[in-house]
């Protein structure tokens, strides 16, 4: 494999990265909330419990730890996701979304799901979507 070929690579997927979020972003239904608030919720829902550590959170959303703190008060002010102390640690937050929270989190779930079918399934055949899966988990470091 050469330098060339790797940077090619990357500049393709970085280019189509950033054309379908630009699709994504203009789409979304942003008037019950935010794409990056969309983006916590749809961490929380994938939990046990639809609960997570404030920290572990950090690691799934792409929001630096202030910003990811500041986003979670605001969710919390309208209700939708709840914080506690962890019983485990007291250091510890958690995080988890109030059934209402899931109720939107779902709604929205639905029309944003659409548009990524619309411009992701759109454009690939099955095959594709299960090779392009494999290749992002592959370089993720999820070796599959």
């Amino acid at each position: 494999m050469s330098q060339r070929s790797a940077v090619t690579a990357w500049e393709a997927l970085f280019r189509a990265q950033v054309a379908v979020m630009r699709y994504l972003t203009a789409e979304f239904p942003a008037n019950d909330i935010s794409f990056n608030e969309y983006d916590v919720m749809f961490n929380l829902s994938l939990q046990p419990g639809h609960s997570l550590r404030l920290k572990e959170l950090n690691d799934h959303v792409l929001l630096t730890q202030p910003s990811i703190s500041r986003l979670v008060d605001r969710l919390v002010s309208r209700k939708l996701v709840t914080k506690t102390p962890d019983a485990t640690d007291g250091r510890g937050t958690i995080v988890s979304l109030t059934d209402e929270g899931f109720d939107v989190f779902r709604q929205i779930a639905r029309v944003h799901s659409k548009s990524i079918t619309e411009r992701v399934g759109g454009n690939l055949d099955a095959d594709e979507l299960a090779e392009l899966t494999r290749l992002s988990e592959k370089l993720r470091g999820n070796k599959k």
